[in-house]
């Protein structure tokens, strides 16, 4: 796991918009749990999953990846397998968020090289949603 308590805190304390990559459409899936979890805390969500885009889930406009994402993002989350982070690094590097925060068990320690190297706070292995109760946020 990546990412100390201050520096989590520190995060989900200060992120207001959070793109969710590989949402799901299914209330039962953890991407949409999460989701709706941080939209109850007051974040602003934004979907992504290029089958979806177009569609409105949870009151957002679903984006088919980071670059289509019309307003600044603060905080990318990442549902997607580990070979996939590289990519979607490469995108959050490109529209200037400033955190990506990968969920449990995705770890890709190259493409969080890539990120921090090119001035992004990386978290990876851990869920925003298990991280705030136990911060008591």
């Amino acid at each position: 796991m990546t990412g100390d308590d201050d520096q989590i805190r520190q995060i989900l304390t200060t992120a207001k918009t959070i793109a969710v990559v590989g949402f799901s459409a299914n209330p039962a899936r953890p991407s949409h749990q999460v989701a709706a979890f941080l939209q109850r805390k007051g974040f602003r969500i934004v979907p992504v999953n290029p089958g979806l885009a177009g569609q409105t889930l949870l009151g957002e406009t679903v984006y088919a990846d980071l670059k289509d994402i019309p307003m600044p993002v603060d905080m990318v989350d990442v549902f997607r397998s580990s070979d996939h982070v590289a990519g979607i690094m490469d995108e959050a590097i490109a529209i200037k968020a400033k955190v990506v925060w990968t969920q449990l068990d995705v770890i890709d320690e190259a493409a969080a090289e890539k990120g921090r190297a090119a001035g992004l706070t990386v978290v990876m292995d851990r869920c925003p949603a298990i991280e705030m109760p136990r911060l008591g946020l």
